[in-house]
């Protein structure tokens, strides 16, 4: 059960969290270090073995957020993403995975992408907070706050960097602080956490939907294309 918290909460709680804590938000072990570059040629990717599956349609059923997506509502694969964004591990599916099968997948109508808000801390439900009153920079704003994950998640003072990221998006001071104690949309984002997790089994992040099939874990570019390859 996810531990209620007020939504003055979500700002004074954004206290140092140390990198360990937010790297077992994540439930994984830590990213394996990137291979030599004259390692030798790899076969070819073995397709990963889901964890379960679930009904698409019901997974496809609108909750308590409009859905944020990328791509052709009518490729033949959907892909539905839960992460958190203090999770190190989807920072580094955004920036290492995510680019290529944006260009060879989603961007040639293959594929579609939704992300949905999983948050594990309250770092994570300020990130998501500031993403979805972002508007239309929603996707821009959650990219730079996986990129710059190191500067805000696990500081001292998280609700500075936030608020020094949150100007290039646009927000004043008074639209910053009204973004952080609007109690709707805290409980929105709590609610789709809550769904993910009782109605799809959620309980680490990243966690992929490919076409009903659950997968656990920063898949990558190799992993992600065999999979999609195979369903197109």
């Amino acid at each position: 059960m996810i531990r209620s918290m007020r939504r003055r909460d979500v700002v004074l709680s954004l206290a140092a969290v140390s990198a360990t804590v937010l790297l077992a938000s994540c439930g994984e072990d830590a990213p394996k270090t990137p291979e030599a570059a004259d390692t030798p040629a790899k076969p070819a990717t073995a397709l990963p073995t889901p964890v379960g599956t679930v009904d698409m349609a019901k997974l496809l059923e609108p909750g308590a957020l409009p859905e944020k997506s990328i791509g052709n509502a009518d490729a033949p694969v959907t892909i539905v993403e839960y992460a958190s964004m203090t999770c190190p591990h989807c920072a580094t599916f955004h920036a290492r995975t995510l680019p290529e099968i944006k260009t060879k997948y989603i961007d040639t109508g293959k594929a579609r992408m939704i992300f949905r808000e999983f948050p594990f801390d309250p770092r994570a439900e300020a990130g998501f907070m500031l993403a979805r009153c972002s508007d239309d920079k929603y996707f821009a704003m959650v990219d730079v706050l996986f990129k710059q994950q190191g500067g805000w998640a696990a500081v001292a003072d998280a609700k500075a960097a936030l608020m020094q990221i949150s100007k290039l998006a646009g927000f004043s001071q008074e639209s910053f602080e009204a973004c952080l104690t609007d109690q709707k949309l805290l409980d929105d984002i709590r609610a789709v956490r809550t769904r993910g997790a009782n109605d799809f089994g959620v309980d680490s992040t990243p966690t992929f939907f490919i076409n009903g099939n659950r997968y656990a874990g920063a898949l990558t570019v190799d992993e992600m294309s065999a999979l999609i390859d195979s369903m197109v």
